[in-house]
């Protein structure tokens, strides 16, 4: 599938040596890499359709002093979309109150009905880009309806009744930035790790060093501010469960066969 990486802190925090852990990881995950930085109300993307570890542009990037308090991290091995800029992690997407959506995804979407017309809307044609602009629409909709009153509550509402529609059957490993906190979320166990300490966490699908690392819960939304953990969902029981053949039955569909 892809790895993921995330960092939610009160301060700037030096990351190049996980990136470049983290990035190393891309000879198993070689159609794609990204790096989103959203500091200070800013949102900076860098990505490319490429092999990581073959790219001079994040090369000379990860030899300059990398420091920030929000930052999501992607490693891409495709399974919907081919491997193009436009299938490339992060996604953003902007909502009517002007607030900037980022998101990352490790997983596939086998099938799902909410999603299904965002392929006619979509740039490129990864489930992931769907995934995104499903949950700008629904944060859209609760916004009209709610008004003044659609503050973060009413948006974690909203993510967690989308993750609850679109995990049955899928693998839905996200992490998702909404200009103010992080969403979390992962339904396949062994899949997306975090460290902390004070006033930040760091989140990998795989452990980067040899100490601190503990598995995030499973079946659950977990709302991050600053490094701190501001809300845990109720667990669901949709545990993804690898099975190759209903894998094999999404690569020739995708291939037309």
């Amino acid at each position: 599938m892809c790895e993921l990486f995330g960092v939610s802190a009160a301060h700037k925090v030096n990351i190049n040596g996980l990136l470049k852990d983290f990035f190393s990881h891309s000879v198993r995950h070689r159609n794609g890499w990204g790096l989103a930085f959203l500091d200070d109300g800013y949102v900076s993307i860098e990505k490319e359709p490429a092999l990581a570890a073959e790219s001079l542009y994040l090369k000379h990037r990860l030899q300059g002093r990398i420091e920030t308090a929000r930052c999501m991290a992607h490693i891409r091995n495709a399974t919907i979309g081919d491997v193009k800029f436009d299938n490339t992690h992060p996604f953003s997407a902007t909502d009517e109150a002007g607030r900037r959506w980022v998101l990352v995804h490790n997983g596939t979407i086998f099938e799902s009905r909410e999603l299904s017309p965002y392929q006619y809307r979509q740039v490129g044609s990864s489930d992931s880009e769907r995934i995104l602009l499903y949950i700008v629409d629904q944060i859209n909709k609760s916004f009209l309806e709610e008004r003044g009153s659609f503050d973060v509550n009413e948006r974690i509402r909203v993510i967690e009744e989308i993750i609850l529609r679109l995990v049955p059957g899928n693998k839905l490993n996200i992490l998702l930035y909404d200009g103010d906190y992080f969403y979390v979320h992962k339904n396949e166990p062994g899949t997306l790790f975090k460290r902390e300490r004070d006033k930040e966490v760091i989140f990998s699908t795989n452990p980067l060093e040899k100490e601190g690392w503990k598995e995030i819960p499973q079946n659950r939304l977990l709302v991050y501010r600053d490094g701190e953990l501001v809300y845990t969902g109720e667990r669901h029981g949709y545990t993804y469960v690898y099975d190759p053949e209903k894998m094999k039955m999404l690569y020739l569909e995708c291939a037309g066969l």
